[in-house]
Order: structure tokens, then C-alpha cells, then sequence
């Protein structure tokens, strides 16, 4: 088949009159204007790849998180000893351990300490086994509403695949990872990354992945705060004033960042403080922790662009954070 190429632009002869139009176009911007428009901002592979690992990653927590989902509500229905004793924690090796050898009520109610113990023992746990058998035990045994006999066989089966499912999904999520850690501990600017409060290998992998390496890519602070999707939208019609949130983002690096300042609240006493002090002035806390993630997305842009590490008396000067 015969393309047309204009620089770099490539049109097939079976496209419409519109679309070759467009494309000489554009052709004739970058030919003639080329000057007033910036180069495409282009990774290294090595950015790429801890990107396309991070997002994996997240995939399968996310997917995981689904079968979780499900395994609560099967529960609910004819086995809520079983979630007395877990908790939330359903993908935990406690859970998972316990509900493979005891998918039902009845089951449950037979197991003993030392069969608790040995399967929890071969899931991982280590510490703690006899008190935490005790408390499952207790719990399972506990007096419950129970189901016809059918139904619990019924939902019983339901458990045992689900709970496969969620033991597959653990294994691979770690051994992702792995990898991912691996893969961004390679990078130049993963000191960088890690050195900010709240950020550990993971998260810093997420944000270094969907905020890229090009160091042209971002012109100042404020640009890689609108990528970020942190930088709030203003909005002035006369002396009417006001802030909105901005929707049109990255989620995979808005969600990092949400998470970033979040943890960053127990790691850095500026966080803290710049957090508290925007609840004292009203805000919720949500709009707090976007704030917080903002600032954070600021303070990381400076450490990359003089490549240096974090420092917590340059990042929040007292009489910064007195005036948030």
C-alpha cells in the first residue's frame, strides 16, 4: 500500500479528503511554525518499562479488590462467623489460609486450634499463631443465623473458587512486585523519588512512571501540577471568585499523588502542619489532601530539577507554613 510522508506524518491513499487534509495541515504547522511549538515530550526505556510494571501492578491490586468484593458479600449471606474473624482483611493470608480448608459454617465450626495454626503456618504467617487461632476459632464458633443446607453447600463452593482466585492474585501481585522494585531502583532518579516523605518504592515507581523522565516535558512546576491533576481549576466572573477540582487528568498519577499526601502526613511535620492548617480554615478533607498533594508535586518538581534529595526545612519554611 502507498503512503504519502510529510514530516512524519503518514496518510494511506484509502483515507478521506478530510483526513488527508488535516494531516498536510499539521505538516505545514510543523514545516513552517516550528519554532513556536516544543518537541513531544519522549521517556526513556527505562521509565516506560517501570510505568507499564507499576500499572500492572495496580491492575491486579484493583482486580483483586473486585473478588474481594465478592467474597464479602458471599459471606454475608450464609457466613458471617467468617467475617467477624477477618475483618476487612479478606485477601489476608489469615483469611484466605483458614477459608480454603473451611469454606462453610459447618466446617468452620469443626476446625480446631491446631488445624487453624498449620494451615495459617502454611500460608506465611509466623508470629502470633496460637493467640490469633484462638480469636479465629472463637469467632467461627460463634452463634449465627444459618442457611439451608443446599444453599451452604452451594456458597461453599463459591468461597473455595473465589478464594483461589484472590491466593492466585496475591502471588502474582507480589511477585510483580518484585520486578517493580527491581526495575525502578535502576532508574537515576529513584534516590530522588524515595527521599520524599511518603513515598516508598511502590508509590515512588507510580509517580516516577506516569510523570515520565523527559526533562523537558514540564516547563516549571505549574504545568507538571496540571498534569498531576492536584492544581485546582479558578473560575472569576466580576468580584465572583472561585477554585474548583480538576477532573480532566491522569487518574493512574492523580490517585499516587492522593495517596502520596496522605502518607506523607505521618513522615513530615510541614505536611502535617500545612494540612491542619487548611482544616482550620474550613477546608474538607479531601480538598486538604489535594492541596497537600499540590504542594508535594511542587516540592518533588524543584528536587528533580536540581537534582537533589528532599529536605524538610527548605521544603516547609516556618513562615510558609504559618501563612497556609
Amino acid at each position: 500500500m502507498n503512503w504519502v510522508r510529510n514530516c512524519g506524518i503518514s496518510i494511506k491513499e484509502s483515507e478521506t479528503p478530510h483526513d488527508r487534509g488535516d494531516a498536510k495541515v499539521l505538516a505545514d504547522i510543523v514545516r513552517t511554525d516550528s519554532h513556536n511549538h516544543r518537541r513531544v515530550a519522549g521517556d526513556s526505556g527505562q521509565a516506560e518499562a517501570v510505568k507499564l510494571l507499576a500499572r500492572a501492578h495496580h491492575s491486579l491490586i484493583w482486580e483483586r479488590q473486585r473478588h474481594v468484593n465478592r467474597l464479602r458479600n458471599a459471606l454475608r449471606e450464609f457466613y458471617p462467623q467468617a467475617l467477624e474473624a477477618f475483618g476487612t482483611d479478606l485477601a489476608g493470608v489469615d483469611a484466605v489460609a483458614v477459608l480454603g480448608v473451611a469454606p462453610t459454617p459447618e466446617l468452620g465450626r469443626r476446625l480446631s486450634r491446631s488445624k487453624i495454626q498449620a494451615a495459617m503456618s502454611r500460608a506465611g504467617r509466623q508470629r502470633n499463631l496460637s493467640k490469633r487461632s484462638e480469636v479465629i476459632q472463637a469467632a467461627l464458633r460463634s452463634e449465627q443465623l444459618g442457611a439451608p443446607k443446599e444453599i451452604e453447600q452451594t456458597y461453599g463452593l463459591i468461597v473455595v473458587s473465589t478464594v483461589r482466585l484472590i491466593t492466585e492474585l496475591n502471588r502474582q501481585i507480589e511477585n510483580l512486585e518484585i520486578e517493580l522494585k527491581q526495575s525502578f531502583e535502576k532508574h537515576p532518579d529513584a534516590e530522588i523519588y524515595c527521599s520524599l516523605p511518603g513515598l516508598g518504592t511502590i508509590l515512588s515507581a507510580r509517580v516516577l512512571g506516569e510523570f515520565g523522565d523527559d526533562r523537558t516535558r514540564y516547563l516549571d512546576a505549574k504545568s507538571r501540577k496540571n498534569y498531576a491533576g492536584t492544581s485546582p481549576i479558578t473560575k472569576a466572573s466580576g468580584k465572583h471568585f472561585v477554585a474548583l477540582a480538576r477532573y480532566t487528568r491522569n487518574e493512574h498519577l492523580f490517585d499516587a499523588c492522593f495517596l502520596w499526601a496522605f502518607s506523607s502526613l505521618t513522615k513530615s511535620p510541614g505536611a502535617r502542619s500545612y494540612y491542619d492548617a487548611l482544616r482550620t480554615r474550613g477546608k474538607t478533607h479531601n480538598q486538604a489532601l489535594r492541596a497537600l498533594a499540590n504542594r508535594l508535586v511542587g516540592i518533588l518538581h524543584g528536587c528533580l530539577r536540581h537534582r537533589q534529595k528532599y529536605c524538610e526545612e527548605i521544603a516547609w519554611p516556618t513562615e510558609h507554613t504559618k501563612a497556609a
